[in-house]
């Protein structure tokens, strides 16, 4: 049972590291969407960036997936990042496609939506903590 018990610790702080990437990503890239619009450095900070993000985003499904086979965790974060994903699929063809009518407006919403997956699972965590104490 303790090992079980460290095993879901383990994918669950994995879980959490890789939704912080993620959402940390995504703040590099509203930043170096500003730049972009007033330096020539800007470009290349965020291209750099979305590949970065895109990768955290990839890691968000494996973690997730980690998180629910070997660790014993809920299936639902599987669906969220794998939603989370297909985003950062749309967000990137859009922005290779200057449809910057489409990428700025998705951009903040994945923000939004990946800082409010990582306040659950820091949420989760907590009460689960507070559940041991007890």
């Amino acid at each position: 049972m303790a090992a079980r018990t460290t095993t879901g610790h383990r994918s669950h702080t994995f879980l959490q590291a890789a939704i912080s990437l993620q959402t940390l990503a995504l703040l590099f890239q509203t930043v170096t969407a500003g730049i972009l619009l007033s330096s020539s450095h800007g470009y290349a900070l965020h291209d750099v960036g979305s590949r970065v993000l895109y990768a955290a985003s990839m890691l968000y499904v494996i973690a997730a997936i980690l998180t629910w086979r070997p660790g014993g965790g809920p299936p639902r974060p599987i669906l969220y990042a794998t939603g989370f994903l297909v985003l950062a699929s749309v967000q990137v063809a859009s922005g290779v496609a200057h449809v910057t009518s489409l990428h700025v407006p998705l951009g903040i919403l994945m923000f939004g939506l990946s800082v409010l997956a990582l306040v659950q699972v820091l949420s989760a965590r907590r009460s689960q903590s507070v559940g041991t104490r007890s």
